[in-house]
């Protein structure tokens, strides 16, 4: 059950790192789109206020011509068909004087700016594209919620896993750890218990007759023995058919070794155990041995043996046994 509950824990990180994936590269188009849109908001500002100023000029040029036609009629009394037909130049026309109103027409045109006849028709175009991105821009917003949502199911399904399955193991710990060291404590603590996600787990062990808590202060067998009572407490909480386990009491002394041994039996009542081992009393518990031994031609061959009390008096040579 370790091993599914660590898959199913590796799968859901993996979804979430690849939600995140997704998100960024979202995040990233979100932003060119953005940036984007800025750009084209500028330049439809631009092309608007030069509409703006050419529909001003237009007017004002209007407005002139209007008033230069109601001012000539009022001060000579005749329509400008009949002054424009009547008063074109002539051979009295001053040239110095038409070329110094031309020179002052040309300045008044110019202090107005270039006129785009264009204008228009390109503010059209931009708002539809603006309207498009603007579209995009929705999309992509919408597409980032939905990313957001799916990494916020997947973190909380990581986290209902992480936190039941923590709550188990660190229940069976102190169990396991009193039959591995009778009279003494041990426990499991998180680093930030507020933070499941990203917490630590830190294992506090205190063998009898000691007061060290820090697994650094501890001799081999002690810390084979923790390492192993985490094992068993992860076994008890989340029950497998079967587990497989190479010389992990390769470090123990004889009494230390048949407190595990005594957990492995227990253990065997509901599992399967495969276990590589040197160690006779471990064998002698064993259904069945699977060795390994060379012949006197060099060529490796395989003994397999069911066990029944008493064997192990006269056990076959391996070199390397499971049981």
């Amino acid at each position: 059950l370790l091993a599914r509950a660590t898959d199913a824990t590796e799968r859901a990180t993996s979804d979430r790192d690849a939600a995140i994936t997704r998100r960024n590269q979202v995040q990233t188009r979100l932003a060119t789109a953005k940036d984007q849109v800025t750009a084209l908001r500028t330049q439809q500002t631009r092309l608007t206020d030069n509409a703006h100023n050419m529909e001003i000029a237009r007017s004002q040029a209007q407005v002139r011509m209007e008033e230069a036609q109601t001012k000539l009629v009022e001060q000579l009394g005749v329509p400008v068909t009949d002054i424009m037909r009547d008063y074109t130049p002539g051979p009295e026309f001053d040239l110095k004087q038409e070329k110094a109103r031309l020179k002052q027409a040309e300045k008044d045109l110019s202090s107005l700016g270039k006129v785009n006849p264009l204008a228009l028709e390109e503010y059209k175009a931009l708002e539809e594209r603006y309207e498009f991105l603007s579209t995009q821009l929705d999309d992509v917003e919408q597409a980032r919620k939905d990313l957001t949502d799916v990494i916020e199911d997947v973190d909380a399904k990581i986290l209902q896993l992480f936190t039941d399955a923590w709550l188990d193991v660190q229940a069976e710990f102190p169990k396991v750890f009193a039959t591995l060291f009778p009279g003494g404590e041990g426990r499991l603590v998180l680093t930030e218990p507020g933070s499941m996600l990203t917490t630590g787990i830190e294992v506090e062990a205190r063998p009898p007759g000691k007061k060290v808590k820090r697994l650094s202060l501890l001799s081999g067998g002690e810390k084979s023995l923790t390492a192993l009572a985490m094992l068993v407490a992860i076994f008890r909480a989340r029950p497998s058919p079967f587990y497989v386990m190479d010389e992990v009491e390769a470090a123990l002394d004889d009494v230390n070794l048949r407190r595990l041994i005594a957990l492995f039996v227990e253990l065997r009542k509901d599992s399967q155990l495969i276990v590589i081992t040197h160690q006779k009393p471990t064998m002698d518990v064993a259904n069945v041995l699977y060795g390994v031994t060379m012949r006197g031609d060099g060529i490796t061959r395989v003994i397999s043996q069911r066990m029944t009390p008493g064997d192990l008096a006269n056990p076959p040579a391996p070199q390397s046994s499971q049981s």
